[in-house]
């Protein structure tokens, strides 16, 4: 969609002096709803939410690139949004996963390293009548559909 192009090109040139932040996604929504989830190597500030979002809305009001009425959100990727940068991936290196793969497989484990085409994960395998065994997987980026971050409320 022309839209989502064009604000994804207004977020990067807002945080082009500001290494730390990555754009994540940009998606309108049927319901008239720009959602823009940015997210930075250490986080992101809820004032670089809003200045990236003043920054947004005024370019598409001034050019008046959305004909209707829309609601415009700058946010973090939430919890249990899945990873879909690399990015991401590194910032959640030492939390733990959950994988789904593209064979049905599910995988959960504490995200140990990321290369350009696999992670590392270690995880606890159980067999029947045997004690967990902690193993490190090695998974392709090709083989995942999905990946979360689970949280842990200990």
């Amino acid at each position: 969609m022309q839209v989502e192009k064009r604000v994804a090109a207004l977020v990067e040139e807002k945080i082009a002096d500001r290494p730390e932040l990555f754009l994540v996604e940009v998606k309108m929504l049927p319901n008239n709803k720009l959602i823009i989830h940015v997210d930075g190597d250490e986080g992101i500030s809820i004032q670089d939410c809003v200045a990236i979002s003043r920054h947004v809305g005024f370019h598409l009001e001034e050019e008046n690139a959305i004909e209707q009425a829309y609601n415009l959100e700058v946010s973090s990727p939430g919890v249990g949004e899945p990873l879909r940068l690399i990015r991401q991936y590194n910032k959640n290196i030492g939390r733990t996963v959950s994988i789904k793969l593209k064979e049905g497989l599910k995988k959960e484990g504490k995200l140990l390293a990321v290369t350009e085409n696999n992670l590392l994960i270690e995880e606890s395998v159980k067999e029947k009548g045997k004690k967990a065994v902690t193993m490190q997987t090695v998974v392709p980026f090709n083989d995942i559909l999905e990946t979360t971050v689970l949280v842990s409320f200990k």
